[in-house]
């Protein structure tokens, strides 16, 4: 994944990618009216089969046959909270380099290769592990296989591609000062996490970190953390377990490398009081809103009251959030909530792009839905919410590539066998006392932080007037760490 695909995922990985909304209580909109469906019965899934390979690697395998093609990805448990102290982006530029030089390749003879055999072959780190796949023809796999254990055993990072690399990132760093979304999701990450936290720092890391790479780093990092006592595989398509079972020893048999691996984010400080952080951005034509606080890890035992809540607050086209300041109000396009979970205490975010002139009646509807959500929530919504959510799981798990993600999320995050078949059932067992509790004991307006990327001079006394908490103001370089905040 390259460029403008990585920016994307890097700056904006801590909001929710669905539309989000609500209405303010002040509307005083029916919430009590029933909602059109009914219970959801739950989706039966395929049966995942365990095996291991002999150099006791796991695999977690599912057959599908409606289509000849087959997705395998290498997982391996480490990404960018795996970064070194001081050194933020590693795993990430590790990852990117995978594949532009492995086992007696170049980057150029990989990729022909890949295209020849009509695969597509990707290696990503997200902030808890590093997945590396190929979708292929299941005609073309053995083959396919081969280029994969390449990349995940041999790599040998070419030097003139990691200053080719090296170059992309910091223009992209660069490109994203000037990109209000990216501004606020740096700016919100350093308010919450502060300097120190390796969840301060974006997972592409910083202008510093990048130009401090080297090839030894990189080598340093795949060394620790790429070996079969830290990785796991899944497989999902048109192949059996006594097919693939072979193809995968003869590609993986000899990945033999020693020892564990480990690593761990500490849990952050949950934020004590509200405070603003206005970052200037002269004459935008528009206010970037986001309002987080620290959020409970992945394994929390609330993740199904959660997903209910946030579905009602901002992650739905009919939610909150979106009712109240696009339909109501006319501030913003969209407006949206999400739980980013992770190994440990990801952020909670709501946001918006308003109009710069409605930035101080914006927040003022931000805060009226964050207050209510714990207070007025009705059954007939809590669910509708259900509904919505049961509804739509099935197409998270669509593709191949749906459902190796998800199993993926059980390697990574420890999720018990079977959990995907609970996944419906568990949402349509969560209660109205549930969300209301959830909501109140997680979402305290009251101890956020609240940033503002906009026209300092348009929209300063406004924010200032309604008195959020103290305004601290800083420039987009300030955010990114080129000078002192003020």
């Amino acid at each position: 994944m390259r460029n403008a695909a990585r920016l994307a995922a890097a700056f904006l990985a801590v909001l929710l990618s669905s539309s989000a909304g609500g209405q303010s209580a002040a509307a005083k909109p029916d919430r009590s009216k029933p909602p059109a469906l009914g219970p959801v019965r739950a989706l039966k899934l395929p049966l995942v089969q365990k095996l291991r390979l002999s150099n006791g690697l796991p695999v977690l395998l599912v057959e599908s046959h409606e289509v000849p093609v087959v997705q395998v990805n290498v997982v391996v448990r480490a990404g960018a909270g795996a970064d070194p102290q001081g050194k933020p982006g590693l795993a990430s530029l590790a990852a990117d380099m995978l594949d532009e030089g492995a086992g007696s390749a170049s980057a150029l003879q990989i990729s022909d290769e890949v295209d020849f055999l009509g695969a597509d072959l990707q290696a990503i780190a997200g902030w808890d592990a590093t997945r590396v796949g190929v979708h292929v023809p299941v005609k073309r796999l053995e083959r396919a296989l081969a280029i994969l254990a390449d990349v995940v055993q041999r790599p040998t990072f070419p030097a003139a591609e990691l200053d080719r690399l090296r170059k992309e990132r910091l223009t992209e760093l660069l490109q994203a000062r000037d990109e209000p979304a990216a501004i606020a999701s740096v700016a919100l990450a350093r308010a919450l996490y502060g300097k120190d936290h390796r969840y301060g720092t974006i997972t592409m890391g910083t202008e510093t970190s990048v130009r401090g790479f080297s090839r030894e780093d990189l080598a340093l990092f795949h060394g620790r953390a790429f070996r079969p006592s830290n990785a796991a595989v899944v497989v999902v398509g048109d192949v059996t377990a006594a097919a693939i079972q072979p193809l995968l020893e003869k590609a993986f048999a000899g990945w033999k490398a020693e020892g564990t691996f480990a690593s761990e984010v500490p849990a952050a400080p949950q934020v004590a009081a509200r405070e603003i952080w206005i970052v200037d951005r002269p004459d935008s034509a528009q206010s970037e809103i986001r309002i987080g606080r620290i959020g409970p890890p992945r394994s929390t035992a609330d993740y199904y009251p959660l997903l209910v809540t946030n579905t009602i607050l901002g992650g739905s086209f009919t939610s909150r959030l979106m009712q109240n300041l696009r339909e109501q109000h006319g501030y913003a396009y969209g407006a949206r909530s999400s739980f980013d979970y992770r190994l440990s205490t990801g952020p909670f975010v709501a946001s918006a792009a308003v109009q710069t002139d409605k930035t101080g009646p914006s927040l003022t509807e931000f805060f009226k839905e964050l207050d209510a959500i714990g207070k007025t929530v009705t059954e007939a919504e809590v669910t509708k919410a259900k509904n919505y959510v049961a509804l739509s799981f099935p197409s998270d798990v669509e593709t191949t590539g749906d459902l190796a993600a998800k199993l993926q999320e059980q390697l990574v995050y420890g999720l018990a066998d079977g959990w995907l078949d609970q996944v419906v059932s568990r949402v349509q067992a969560v209660t109205l006392a549930d969300v209301r509790r959830v909501a109140s004991q997680y979402i305290e307006p009251g101890k956020v932080a609240v940033v503002v990327v906009g026209d300092r001079k348009k929209i300063e006394a406004e924010v200032k007037a309604l008195n959020l908490g103290p305004v601290k103001v800083l420039s987009v370089e300030e955010v990114f760490g080129v000078t002192a905040a003020r």
